[in-house]
């Protein structure tokens, strides 16, 4: 399969949900023939046509793929909506085997060692932040602070979780913006929250300087969680480019300085939140 064509990136998506090389090369060609013999999907796929039984016979195992006992074998692969909920339900099948099993792993006593209150963890990659970000929405009590730098610091899953959180009423959430054209588009989005328009230039790389690195989201969760990610604008990587540092506790220092901060009026808020009270 030829450089970055999408057989060779679906090629890629199939062996990183759990497919081996062949199984993943045979199952695509098949996508592309009506059906077919091994010699047949050899031909498409490149597979080895001595390889090619046994990866057919392991996608017919997992459901992707159906064959007819005739002289020679002919191999059809399932339609792709079948074949995508499929690989979900056994995606979600081990994730949740997974959950079960890691809560079940006892952790070892270091009686020499106690949680320090003052660490600072760092997270990297769009998807562990914004889990991390649905987490902390997720588990407020009273209220949430959000500053976004930009319309991609409030993605889709921030929205929901927002939303649920909103909709449970004894949540209340304050969202600040750079603009009043995003101010307006987020309150369609998030009608219950408060969106304010605060100009915190600040939040963007300064103008006429090498600094391609913009504050994405500053979170606030019940006065004792932090979240701050940035933006690296000079990294390609959509998901890699994104990181984050995050800090819980009231007696957390990074928590305590950005809380003052915001508390002081370095960073505008709403009169009726109640940071800094």
């Amino acid at each position: 399969m030829v450089g970055n064509s999408p057989s060779k990136k679906a090629v890629e998506l199939l062996q990183k949900l759990g497919l081996k090389e062949y199984e993943a090369e045979a199952f695509i060609a098949l996508t592309q023939i009506p059906n077919g013999t091994a010699r047949e999907v050899s031909n498409v796929s490149e597979v080895p046509r001595t390889r090619v039984y046994d990866a057919v016979e392991s996608l017919e195992a997992k459901g992707l793929v159906e064959i007819q006992h005739t002289n020679p074998k002919q191999f059809r692969a399932v339609s792709i909506d079948e074949a995508v909920n499929t690989l979900r339900a056994e995606y979600e099948s081990r994730t949740a085997s997974l959950r079960a099993t890691l809560k079940d792993v006892r952790p070892i006593d270091r009686e020499t060692e106690q949680e320090v209150p003052q660490k600072v963890w760092s997270l990297s990659g769009q998807s562990a932040i914004t889990s991390r970000v649905v987490q902390l929405i997720e588990e407020c009590k009273a209220e949430i602070l959000l500053f976004v730098g930009g319309e991609s610091g409030l993605t889709q899953q921030v929205v929901d979780a927002l939303t649920d959180a909103l909709d449970r009423g004894d949540v209340s959430a304050y969202i600040g913006v750079l603009t009043d054209e995003l101010r307006s588009q987020i309150e369609r989005r998030v009608p219950k929250a408060t969106v304010f328009t605060s100009q915190l230039g600040w939040m963007q790389s300064p103008a006429g300087t090498d600094d391609q690195t913009t504050i994405s989201k500053l979170l606030l969760v019940d006065k004792g969680n932090i979240l701050v990610s940035t933006l690296d604008e000079s990294t390609s990587s959509s998901d890699q480019r994104e990181t984050a540092v995050f800090g819980q506790g009231f007696d957390n220092g990074f928590v305590t300085v950005v809380r003052r901060i915001i508390s002081t009026g370095a960073v505008p808020v709403p009169a009726n939140s109640s940071v800094g009270n």
